[in-house]
């Protein structure tokens, strides 16, 4: 039973991912990540070298995976118990100030940071049947382009501003996106008033982000009508499930997300500490 870890992305994508695309809800954050690094290089979420790991259980299987792109927080995917405790070992020699793991597992990782503090709690939900909201808002849906670029980078950013999750390299992002069909927006009267994203397809998933409408547009209904946009979208493009993350200090948002048809899977935490330890 051990770690591997390695600055290597091909050596992760050949050892670790097929096993962590046998459980793409659990890893989707390791996926989709690796994914981006390997179609736009491994600088695309920072200048920092990304780091990759996974743990072999004593049968010689891959059960569990992590990524850290600094000075993002170490996303850690599904991990088995038994490998917590040396992960912990291991990113305390690293300098590493901020875990996204589930609930559980990320209090066990940062349970010997003296200032550790909770930054956000996330909820994980699946798409079961999806409904779209009926009253559904006046306006309709359609396909971000490129002539949306500049909008799309606001909103991008200003959904980072929101949320605590500042978007690095928000142009790029939506030029990505945009390229495949991955941004949506929901229009009134020929104005754009709400967008939604999706990822590409990994391990036959797809993940709804980001979501977002300006303060002075919400409790319209514009968010539930084009997340169903999106996520029919997805559908449709062959998706075998479509998840999205949820802030769990908006009940608002989780209570809208619920009405369209997702279903909670797990709870995620980022935690943090203040003091940034030093690595010798």
């Amino acid at each position: 039973m051990t770690w591997t870890f390695t600055h290597d992305l091909d050596s992760f994508l050949t050892t670790a991912e097929p096993a962590a695309a046998l459980h793409p809800a659990g890893n989707t954050l390791v996926l989709t990540i690796t994914a981006a690094l390997k179609r736009h290089g491994l600088r695309f979420y920072g200048d920092g070298a990304p780091l990759f790991g996974w743990w072999r259980s004593p049968a010689g299987v891959v059960d569990g995976v992590i990524v850290w792109t600094p000075p993002h927080p170490l996303q850690v995917g599904m991990v088995p118990d038994e490998a917590v405790l040396s992960l912990a070992n291991a990113f305390e020699e690293w300098g590493v100030n901020a875990v996204n793991a589930e609930r559980a597992v990320a209090d066990a990782l940062t349970a010997s940071w003296p200032d550790r503090a909770i930054a956000q709690e996330q909820r994980l939900h699946r798409l079961a049947e999806l409904t779209p909201p009926s009253p559904c808002p006046a306006g309709q849906a359609r396909t971000a382009t490129t002539a949306d670029h500049e909008l799309l980078v606001e909103w991008h950013r200003a959904f980072g501003r929101d949320t605590g999750q500042p978007v690095a390299r928000a142009e790029s992002s939506v030029d990505d996106r945009i390229s495949y069909g991955g941004l949506a927006l929901w229009e009134h009267r020929g104005v754009p008033v709400s967008m939604a994203g999706m990822t590409r397809p990994t391990a036959g998933t797809v993940r709804v982000a980001p979501v977002y409408t300006p303060p002075g547009l919400r409790g319209r209904g514009y968010a539930a009508a084009v997340t169903a946009h999106i996520s029919r979208a997805a559908l449709d493009a062959g998706a075998a499930e479509v998840l999205l993350f949820t802030d769990l200090a908006n009940p608002t948002s989780n209570g809208v997300y619920r009405r369209i048809g997702y279903r909670p899977v797990a709870d995620r935490a980022v935690v943090t500490r203040t003091a940034v330890p030093t690595v010798t």
